[in-house]
């Protein structure tokens, strides 16, 4: 059966959904995007992906399309509309249709921003069988922009990142600069557990601010687990007692190897198990 997906104020078979060649997220990736998952039927962490748009828009100096409560009204309507109890809503804002290519941004008085939504149903997302097995990752050189902290539509990298992995036998790609540097995975923020405490890189412009990153870190701390925003290496990761990754389609994930080196004892461990179990009660009980 056809999904109904949203394009520019209308709610559309996916067959007859169209945007225009000359739209600006189609010709320079001069688009954002969030992705809010949907848990029994509701919008898990809503709030903070639409404060995160904000931030990705104003930092582009690009105007919303529609307010944060016509876009909570239109991610309901298309989880209603399609079914939806476990899965995704994924958003697309771009800066729109100015009818020609051009490398100069159009006038936003003149030129509308365009907005894209689309559901996927991922039944079971909660219950996915490698947050008990673990997943395996390389690390491989960031070439992405500096911007990374702005969640845009250019994607080709960590693309690219995640077929390296698939190519050597691995689940996904950790992103390394600076002499080892681990700076967070291809779609997600990056973890190490040593002694018990979390680390992660501290934010700035060099990765995702990420919502569920934000979750973890305060239920970690309100369960008065240790956690240090700092750098780490990839050394100091395969020394690492365990290793987990968070985004908001994977929740809480664990990594049990690094390059070729088993972390621990090669399973996933008791703080990463925890923290997923944490965070997925909270997470239902705060979903709208």
């Amino acid at each position: 059966m056809s999904r109904t997906v949203y394009v520019n104020g209308e709610y559309l078979p996916e067959e007859e959904a169209k945007i225009s060649v000359f739209d600006r997220g189609f010709l320079m990736a001069d688009a954002v995007y969030e992705v809010t998952s949907v848990l029994g039927g509701k919008l898990i962490d809503f709030a903070g992906h639409a404060e995160r748009l904000h931030r990705s828009l104003a930092l582009l100096d690009m105007r919303q399309p529609v307010t944060d409560a016509e876009l909570l009204a239109i991610h309901r309507e298309l989880v209603a509309r399609n079914g939806i109890e476990d899965g995704l809503v994924y958003l697309q804002v771009t800066r729109g249709n100015p009818g020609d290519r051009d490398f100069a941004f159009p006038d936003p008085d003149k030129v509308k921003a365009g907005i894209v939504l689309f559901t996927q149903s991922k039944p079971g997302l909660a219950d996915n069988p490698a947050a008990k097995t673990g997943m395996k990752v390389i690390s491989i050189p960031d070439i992405r922009w500096g911007r990374r902290d702005i969640k845009t539509v250019q994607l080709l990298y960590p693309s690219i990142g995640k077929m390296m992995a698939k190519k050597a036998g691995c689940d996904d790609a950790w992103f390394v600069e600076d002499e080892g540097v681990v700076t967070e995975g291809t779609s997600n923020n990056a973890y190490i557990v040593k002694g018990g405490r979390i680390v992660t890189r501290q934010l700035s412009e060099d990765i995702l601010h990420g919502i569920t990153r934000a979750a973890i870190l305060r239920y970690a701390r309100e369960a008065q687990m240790v956690v240090e925003e700092r750098a780490f290496t990839v050394a100091e990761a395969q020394a690492a007692d365990e290793a987990f990754v968070t985004s908001a389609s994977a929740f809480v994930m664990p990594v049990v190897e690094i390059d070729g080196v088993a972390l621990g004892s090669g399973a996933p461990g008791p703080v990463t198990r925890r923290l997923r179990e944490i965070y997925l009660e909270e997470s239902r009980k705060a979903a709208i």
